[in-house]
């Protein structure tokens, strides 16, 4: 079969590299339309033009079994050499492969021309892409070690507390003549530590935003004043704490317990500002269609450039002592609600933390928060099923439930918690289980016993509960949760609550 020049044309054409065709004393005789993009010149430009004047010495550099090839002038492919071209006064790096023909019009020589510059661009952007990722990677690790060291700062000295206390409390008490009253103090004390090591995983997991948040209708004045007490204990007798609450403050949906942590955080934020004292004011109002939270201190203020980074994660002035997580807490949670905060700040004059919630669609006073509604009650004799991998937790929830007048069973898994409820005669009024633990999750137990059990109800305890019992930041309907650590209040609350249903 014979090509036509149309078909060879065609295929010259249609080739994804430049192509040269060049005679025997090394002028241009044929090229494509990708030479003349590649060397940015018309045809009829390269045609008769010398093939040196377009390729740069280095092309002539050949290696020595090329050039032995092309003296002993055998016909053939003579293989690929990296080289450049000359374009617009910039060098272009190429691949150029040469194969020698023969022809009724003599030898020639058949440039094949690639481009290099894209795959040298994609290389260098690689490069550079790799460089980005390790310093990102150093930075995650500084910041992660920063992370830890506040962390480790802050919770050694809780444990130092809770142990040297706790010694105080087994001396006193072993005591001939154990004084009631100091052990009381010591034990108050531990609860203390106890506390602030709770607050700060609550603030790691609203930082992380893994802790589950449970959106009401909220008074935002009640809530201030619900904490009031604890703000002015932790701020000391040397700062001055004002509350200015604009009276009959519209409703706003959120979490009261973040709310808390918040106020908490700023507190401590205004109070570590003022190490000589001062005057902290929080402030409530309306703004627009938006509820105003507003906490002014009279501090050492901040910098412009500490300002700038005042939300950024793990960003701390107060060295190894601080996680950094204080104002990225506080701005995780404002936004989870829906709100805005900002900051201004005056160097030796104080801050100012503004906070902008939305209004409630609804402000119906039933749906409001109320402390009253988490008030305990005991039990009448009901059956629980606590279920706990944790040896010494269960051992303290089946204490507290036990006094409050409740039949306890125990089990440190799902599985021997489906055997116990197999060999238990009479209803199982309540399971109170643990979510995450090894073997069987305490949605897969809860779903197993109450296939078995219908009429019994379900209350989950966890520090940590996402993903298992909630999705996109709120629980999953239906589901009762206790979060860990809780007090004997919260349990029997939420034990009772759970059987009121």
């Amino acid at each position: 079969m014979e090509w036509s020049e149309e078909l060879a044309g065609g295929l010259l054409q249609a080739a994804p590299d430049a192509i040269l065709v060049v005679a025997g004393d090394g002028r241009i005789v044929l090229v494509n339309d990708r030479a003349e993009q590649l060397f940015g010149a018309d045809r009829d430009e390269l045609l008769g033009t010398s093939v040196n004047a377009l390729v740069t010495e280095d092309a002539r550099n050949m290696p020595e079994e090329r050039r032995r090839r092309i003296e002993e002038g055998r016909p053939g492919p003579l293989g690929a050499v990296l080289t450049t071209i000359r374009r617009d006064g910039n060098e272009i790096p190429v691949e150029s492969s040469v194969a020698l023909v023969d022809t009724p019009q003599g030898r020639l020589a058949v440039c094949v021309i690639r481009d290099l510059s894209e795959r040298e661009w994609a290389e260098q952007e690689k490069a550079r892409l790799r460089a980005e990722a390790h310093q990102h990677r150093s930075q995650r690790l500084e910041s992660l070690g920063q992370l830890a060291g506040g962390i480790a700062h802050d919770f050694n000295n809780m444990l130092g507390v809770i142990v040297n206390y706790a010694n105080f409390v087994i001396e006193e008490a072993e005591s001939p003549t154990p004084d009631l009253k100091a052990v009381a103090a010591d034990a108050k004390q531990i609860v203390r530590a106890g506390q602030r090591g709770t607050d700060l995983t609550h603030q790691l997991l609203s930082f992380a935003r893994r802790e589950v948040v449970r959106p009401q209708v909220v008074d935002l004045n009640a809530v201030i004043y619900s904490v009031e007490e604890m703000l002015r204990q932790s701020l000391g007798e040397y700062i001055n704490l004002l509350i200015r609450a604009e009276p009959e403050l519209p409703a706003v949906v959120c979490d009261p317990a973040q709310i808390e942590q918040m106020l908490v955080n700023l507190v401590s934020n205004a109070r570590d500002a003022m190490p000589g004292g001062g005057d902290l004011v929080i402030d409530t109002g309306r703004h627009g269609d938006q509820v105003r939270l507003r906490v002014s201190d009279s501090g050492t203020g901040m910098s412009s450039d500490v300002l700038d980074r005042a939300f950024e994660p793990f960003f701390t002035t107060k060295g190894s002592g601080g996680t950094g997580l204080g104002l990225a807490t506080v701005y995780g949670i404002v936004t989870q609600a829906g709100g805005e905060v900002s900051l201004t700040s005056t160097v030796g004059v104080g801050t100012t933390v503004n906070v902008l919630l939305p209004v409630a669609s609804s402000t119906n006073t039933s749906d409001v928060a109320s402390a009253s509604d988490m008030s305990p009650a005991g039990g009448h004799g009901e059956t629980l099923l606590v279920v706990e991998d944790e040896a010494a937790l269960r051992e303290v929830a089946g204490r507290i439930l036990s006094r409050a007048g409740y039949h306890v069973l125990s089990a440190e898994c799902g599985v021997t918690a489906l055997e116990l409820a197999a060999r238990t005669e009479g209803a199982i009024d309540l399971l109170v289980t643990d979510v995450v633990m090894p073997g069987m999750l305490g949605k897969e137990l809860a779903e197993r016993l109450t296939g078995m059990r219908p009429d019994t109800r379900v209350l989950y305890m966890s520090g940590y509960a996402q993903p298992v019992l909630h999705s996109q930041g709120t629980l999953d309907p239906g589901v009762a949760l206790l979060e860990k650590p809780f007090t004997a209040g919260d349990l029997l609350a939420a034990v009772r609550r759970r059987l009121d249903d």
